[in-house]
């Protein structure tokens, strides 16, 4: 007999692509995980791991285990539900996955409501880009996340994966204090053309953002300074290095000599709560959505 909870660690390899990647998402060390893999391949007598370069791959094998554990893991997953919804009451294990600004500005009081409301509840928070999130959900891999999108760059629909709209997040146009555009209650698009940016690393969405919109307003973006932390940029532009876009949820106050601006037309992010439809009926589900609705009014969400 497979032990479960080691097909689960193989299952999260195969989706994550590095033992590193699979502990974090489960919440375990990387050693705990690499012995789950040994105990597994001991179980099998097969080789799942192959060493390659500085990293791991599956073996072909492997990759036919891990399949047939998401199988497993979404039959496991149909009773657990169907067990929930029986008792009427959110219990067991809730993983949510969620952006960092989501993660600092939304999730602590989110999570926090849910422990007073829901004592048997165990919902536990792991910090995801947006990009990878929706896909995380529609795998198995996490059972809630809260991803975001732009205009540019709507939010996939995989199958199986159902959505209800948080609110809309808006943006600012930061600049330092004594910039000549400080002093302005609003400001165009066209006019950021000889603008030095900070913002966040290439293939991130907010970068991908700032580059394809000002250059459709005929404005090549002169990016000095990059930063995956909005912490870290806003120190940028307190400095004087560049102006930066950062939405207002998870930013907290502004630091002394940051001015924000309205652009205008003014950039928002869409926030989204995601989960499998299969799982729909878990009264977990259920009442974690209500609560990122709620919080999120209270977070400045429109």
């Amino acid at each position: 007999m497979l032990d479960l909870s080691r097909l689960r660690a193989l299952h999260a390899v195969s989706v994550h692509g590095s033992v590193a990647g699979a502990a974090a998402a489960l919440g375990y060390t990387a050693s705990a995980v690499s012995q789950q893999i040994t105990k597994l391949e001991r179980e099998t007598r097969t080789t799942l791991l192959e060493r390659r370069g500085r990293g791991v791959a599956l073996t072909e094998e492997a990759l036919h285990l891990a399949a047939t554990a998401q199988q497993l893991l979404a039959i496991v997953e149909q009773a657990e539900t169907t067990l929930e919804q029986r008792r009427g009451r959110p219990t067991g294990r809730l993983s949510i996955a969620a952006f960092a600004s989501a993660a600092r500005g939304l999730l602590p009081g989110v999570l926090a409501e849910l422990g007073r409301e829901h004592p048997a509840l165990d919902a536990r928070l792991t910090e995801v880009d947006p990009h990878l999130s929706v896909d995380l959900v529609a795998k198995g891999v996490i059972d809630l996340a809260v991803a975001h999108d732009w205009d540019i760059s709507p939010l996939p629909a995989p199958e199986g994966v159902a959505q209800a709209v948080l609110g809309d997040d808006r943006c600012d146009l930061l600049v330092p204090e004594g910039h000549p555009l400080a002093g302005r209650e609003a400001v165009r698009r066209e006019e950021l053309a000889q603008e030095r940016w900070v913002c966040q690393p290439p293939g991130t969405v907010c970068h991908d953002w700032l580059v394809r919109t000002l250059r459709a307003a005929g404005c090549e973006p002169d990016i000095r300074h990059r930063a995956e932390e909005n912490h870290t940029q806003l120190a940028l532009v307190a400095a004087g290095l560049g102006v930066a876009m950062i939405p207002r949820l998870g930013r907290g106050p502004l630091p002394e000599g940051v001015v924000a601006v309205r652009l205008d037309p003014v950039p928002v992010r869409r926030l989204y709560a995601l989960w499998r439809t299969e799982a729909a009926r878990r009264p977990a589900i259920t009442a974690a959505v209500s609560v990122l609705r709620e919080r999120g009014a209270g977070a400045g969400l429109t």
